[in-house]
């Protein structure tokens, strides 16, 4: 079958993006903000779409607690639900590219289990800490944890299936050490503990906003430059190799860029679960498997993921709030189940 791409090269970087992805990328965008008007206008203080459109225009809309309700409350949770499924998505699809396995995920392969278990230290023994320390520590755990996956799969080179099967453990002794930290600590800061790891984008802020948002400015276009490298890998080692690919060090540049968004994501929202898993998936099945579309589409797919299951999760039993997180997991649960019977069928 012939396929049509649009090639775009500079000195040091090249792009070759199957002709579907731009039409695919303009609908993504507008469903994201349909999603994303849907969400702002729901509520105990309902908005209409077109006040929502003039409020962000700076258009008066003769009602002044639009803007009240718009900038100080809800703009900022719906622009962090998005950037958190972007994160994750874009997080999802590197490592199931270097694993060259389906069904990983950062949630899966423990990188968000290093990176509660850093969030929850800092929550539960640390009350007092600044606000900017918890992204710091998140991504500081989610590294560390990356990096003894890494180690312990290392022989001589890094196995994708060891790479799967060691974070699988060591996540499980990650959430452990969670359970044992929420077990002993103060009642006042596991409440918050147990929010946090509920997964929920409930009262942030333009503080969270602008302290997110500097990891999606420098990991993203990383993600999109190392994405040929990614499609290198995703081939196996060996043809990696002869196509001049220096495979341990773009996996290692790769693994720190899923690693800081996965960490970074986690830190802001919490635990918000296989969205890194169905974003790849319904992504490879608009675009293909080339990681240079494949990568904005999951992000666009991961954004609106989570937007929408905030907006279900406020809806669904209003005036009862469920986190978003809580969402994505009753949706992903199954889907990882549905994925699992399908490999095997293969």
């Amino acid at each position: 079958m012939k396929l049509d791409w649009l090639v775009i090269r500079s000195q040091r970087i090249s792009f070759r993006i199957d002709r579907r992805v731009p039409p695919i990328l303009i609908s993504l965008t507008v469903a994201v903000l349909v999603a994303m008007v849907m969400n702002l206008g729901r509520g105990e203080y309902p908005i209409s779409p077109l006040d929502i459109v003039k409020t962000v225009l700076g258009i008066d809309t003769g009602n002044p607690a639009h803007g009240f309700v718009m900038y100080n409350l809800r703009l900022p949770r719906t622009l962090v639900a998005f950037m958190v499924g972007v994160a994750l998505a874009v997080s999802g699809t590197i490592f199931q590219g270097i694993t060259r396995n389906p069904l990983a995920d950062p949630g899966i392969i423990g990188i968000n289990a290093g990176a509660s278990l850093a969030a929850v230290t800092v929550i539960v023994l640390f009350p007092a800490a600044p606000i900017y320390i918890l992204p710091l520590s998140a991504f500081a755990g989610a590294l560390l944890m990356a990096g003894l996956i890494y180690f312990l799969a290392w022989n001589n080179g890094s196995s994708p299936v060891l790479l799967i099967l060691i974070g699988v453990g060591l996540s499980a002794i990650a959430s452990a050490f969670t359970s044992l930290l929420i077990t002993f600590g103060e009642i006042d800061t596991v409440s918050d503990a147990l929010v946090w790891l509920a997964g929920s984008v409930y009262g942030r802020t333009w503080e969270q906003v602008f302290s997110f948002l500097p990891w999606l400015i420098v990991f993203i276009p990383m993600a999109l430059i190392l994405s040929r490298h990614l499609n290198a890998l995703n081939l196996g080692d060996e043809v990696a190799k002869g196509l001049g690919t220096n495979v341990e060090w773009q996996r290692g540049l790769l693994i720190l860029v899923g690693v800081s968004l996965a960490g970074a994501g986690v830190a802001t929202a919490g635990m918000i679960g296989f969205v890194g898993l169905i974003a790849p998936h319904l992504g490879r099945q608009l675009v293909g498997t080339n990681h240079e579309g494949l990568i904005p589409t999951a992000a666009l797919l991961g954004g609106m993921l989570v937007v929408l299951a905030d907006f279900l999760g406020r809806t669904l039993f209003a005036p009862i709030e469920i986190p978003c997180g809580v969402v994505t997991a009753a949706v992903g649960a199954p889907y990882f189940l549905y994925l699992l019977i399908y490999n095997r069928k293969k």
